[in-house]
């Protein structure tokens, strides 16, 4: 089989103002080099398109773990793919499945440590693809879930909630609560994926809801969203709650901010006497994370205790309308491009 000589790769043609459209974007055929002494060619399968690019091209984040994207520049973000050609007495052979983190392309050569084998018997490999071990990070690291605790997941319908209420479950909450924006999704997550209550912000008032939902308070927040939603979180936390805080998309959400920033109003008073912790979680700061999470995610699925939801989209042409897709909340778990 001959080796592909280009690659299709989704570049940023323009910084955005507001919300990133597929006009912002340009998907073009570039030249492949063929792979030097200790390369790696890949053809890409799939790839992740995650709202944190919102952040990455709005020009305002400093300090983040990874690169901004420019104009010009080449998105990227975790892709699964097979390996075309690997060097002789390497560790990848033609034809292993690979991790990686240069998705939006359908084809690349690289270094074989950028690339992070895939198991033979994983049972779902587009599950590694999930982000969802920021959720099991916050849950078994910045927040340490407990039996018999309640717990509420911000944001539940993104690729972190779906799976973060699962694994609450799984490490022994009594409680799971979620919050979304869409009453459609909102019953999704309490038919299919095992949330007690799914509450919509807008229906009614937010504290409200979750007076009702959680009459008693919270134990263990994964706030995913920020502003008002952590807000109400942290009133509605019970003495010695932890709060692990994973995300910002109401900023990245908010087409009148650059995407950088989630700003909340939080009660220090009830920090204080409640003894509260409230900490952010990156997966920077727990680099024995991801094996752990690998393997307990396929024993999770192979077992069926876990299910991994996802939207499909078809073709990388069809990538910068699924970026764009993700914040008129218009998918439901994790969405990723099959090529």
């Amino acid at each position: 089989m001959a080796l592909p000589t280009t690659a299709r790769v989704v570049r940023l043609a323009a910084r955005p103002t507001g919300l990133p459209g597929p006009g912002h974007f340009t998907v073009a055929e570039e030249p492949l080099p063929a792979p030097g002494p200790g390369e790696v060619l890949v053809r890409n399968r799939a790839f992740l398109v995650f709202p944190g690019l919102r952040t990455l091209i709005g020009g305002e984040a400093a300090g983040l773990p990874l690169p901004r994207i420019g104009p010009g520049d080449a998105l990227f973000g975790p892709a699964l793919g097979e390996v075309l050609a690997a060097p002789d007495g390497g560790p990848l052979r033609p034809g292993d499945l690979v991790t990686h983190l240069s998705g939006w392309r359908d084809a690349l050569v690289a270094g074989a440590d950028r690339f992070t084998p895939v198991p033979a018997d994983f049972p779902d490999p587009p599950a590694l693809l999930s982000v969802g071990s920021a959720g099991y990070g916050a849950l078994t690291r910045t927040a340490a879930v407990r039996p018999g605790d309640v717990v509420l997941v911000t944001g539940a319908a993104g690729a972190v909630g779906t799976l973060t209420g699962q694994l609450a479950r799984l490490l022994g909450a009594a409680r799971v609560i979620g919050t979304t924006r869409s009453p459609g999704k909102a019953k999704r997550l309490t038919d299919e994926l095992g949330y007690d209550a799914v509450l919509v912000p807008g229906a009614r008032p937010l504290a409200e809801q979750l007076a009702e939902a959680a009459p008693e308070g919270l134990d263990v927040v994964v706030d995913l969203v920020g502003g008002e939603q952590l807000t109400t979180a942290v009133d509605a936390a019970r003495r010695g709650a932890r709060i692990a805080v994973v995300g910002a998309l109401s900023g990245q959400l908010d087409p009148a901010r650059p995407g950088g920033s989630g700003p909340a109003v939080i009660d220090g008073f009830r920090v204080c006497t409640l003894g509260l912790t409230l900490r952010g979680f990156t997966g920077v700061d727990h680099p024995d994370l991801d094996a752990e999470w690998r393997e307990r995610l396929g024993g999770w699925l192979r077992s069926g205790e876990l299910s991994f939801p996802w939207t499909p989209v078809a073709g990388i042409d069809r990538a910068p309308e699924a970026l764009a897709r993700l914040y008129t909340g218009d998918t439901f778990g994790a969405t990723i491009v099959e090529l």
